[in-house]
């Protein structure tokens, strides 16, 4: 007897950074075993960024937002935005009536991207009126409002109204929900934790360059800030710096600017790293993770996905977190990992060549302390997106909560006996 795998479609809307692309692309290659997924992409598409061959991938005209975010444009500067919207909006309806899905994820909204509603909106109603079930798909610590009050009631109006499930990237150990979203328990729906998205280098096919780099012995610092929109600042410092570094580390120092930094800033710090022979500057790479495992030492900004590949390798680390538009989301991470003594939290007013190059040394001798987090977000992902469409939450619960059994005794050890 055939049986067929459930459907899910899993919607994803960068529009600055690329963080929201990686962990959902991380989360879609934990669902295809249990689902047919389609995959729709709603920003920038990112030269070559990885995805799994089972998945289908529905690139809608690109959107994007201004450097303050305060509007929407099209990635193609050719294009009337009002058109594009209405594209997007025709396409995704039509996604819904072909490709039928089970289950629909949504990712962020309404805890953000509610400026997608015109399309958003008209999706979700689409997938409700064929018995879909709706699930949001959230990172750890949310972005907070000046009006945070009334930030809060429209995020509990949607979910109540619209989405069967809440499903949580993070681990409260590390940050429960609460510390950025305080009406948790306002919601109706299904909520869980699925323990971090960590990123796996064992699906990710190195580039030439990658395993050029890679197979030296040669120690490595690894410098990144993400999608490349932000982070100029600590890249020229990082260049700086290792003018000073270079008689006293034997390090190599790899520099990943991100695939959206300006065409002109790439060439300026380009052209100020060529007379500096500790220093390579690349675009990007799908294999971010693969350097981190090789690094002594990781120098970014701090978000999700950065941070969890610092936890999950162990590397050292120190972050500087993004500021921009009043977001704490980054601040509250570093600071808390820091505290924790995962990471050395940088400030940009502090930042100069000399501060840099002695921090950087005094890091590289610091002992690592790993702490215990849940980093199985993946399968967790898995788990509950499952449990909920194959109506078993209760059952899924039950062995989330029963303690391990214990194992066997070996009966080829004698037992000793009570006094």
């Amino acid at each position: 007897m055939l049986t067929f795998m459930k459907k899910l479609m899993f919607y994803c809307q960068h529009i600055l950074g690329m963080g929201h692309l990686i962990r959902s692309m991380e989360i879609v290659r934990g669902l295809t075993d249990n689902f047919e997924v389609c995959f729709i992409n709603g920003g920038e598409v990112v030269r070559g960024f990885q995805q799994p061959p089972s998945v289908q991938v529905i690139n809608l005209p690109g959107i994007k937002s201004d450097a303050e975010f305060r509007t929407l444009q099209p990635v193609d500067p050719s294009l009337d935005l009002e058109d594009v919207k209405a594209s997007r909006q025709a396409t995704l309806l039509n996604m819904v009536e072909s490709f039928r899905p089970d289950v629909l994820m949504v990712e962020l909204f309404p805890f953000g991207r509610r400026r997608f509603s015109f399309e958003l909106i008209p999706l979700i109603e689409a997938a409700k009126a064929r018995k879909v079930k709706v699930v949001s798909s959230l990172r750890d610590i949310v972005v907070t409002k000046q009006d945070q009050a009334r930030h809060e009631a429209k995020i509990v109006r949607l979910m109540n109204q619209y989405f069967d499930q809440l499903l949580i990237h993070g681990d409260p150990i590390l940050h429960p929900l609460e510390e950025s979203f305080s009406r948790v328990t306002d919601l109706t729906c299904d909520v869980r934790y699925t323990g971090y998205v960590v990123q796996q280098t064992r699906h990710v096919q190195p580039t030439i360059v990658d395993q050029s780099v890679l197979a030296k012995a040669e120690p490595m610092i690894l410098v990144s800030v993400g999608g490349g929109r932000f982070g100029h600042e600590l890249l020229e410092v990082v260049i700086q710096a290792a003018e000073l570094l270079e008689g006293q580390l034997p390090h190599r120092i790899q520099v990943f600017t991100g695939p959206f930094m300006p065409t002109d800033k790439f060439w300026d710090l380009w052209a100020s790293a060529r007379a500096r022979p500790n220093v390579h500057i690349h675009r990007y790479t799908p294999n971010l993770m693969a350097y981190m495992e090789k690094a002594d030492l990781s120098i970014s900004m701090a978000g999700y996905n950065t941070a969890m590949n610092v936890l999950s390798t162990g590397v050292k680390a120190m972050m500087l977190p993004f500021t921009g538009n009043g977001d704490q989301e980054q601040s509250m991470r570093a600071e808390r990992l820091s505290q924790l003594r995962q990471v050395r939290r940088l400030y940009l007013e502090e930042l100069t060549p000399e501060w840099l190059a002695t921090a950087v040394i005094m890091q590289l001798r610091q002992v690592s302390q790993p702490i215990e987090v849940d980093l199985d977000g993946v399968n967790g992902t898995a788990k509950w997106v499952s449990a909920l469409v194959e109506g078993r939450l209760a059952e899924a619960e039950l062995k989330s909560t029963s303690p391990e059994p214990e194992p066997a005794a070996d009966s080829s050890i004698p037992q000793m006996n009570a006094a």
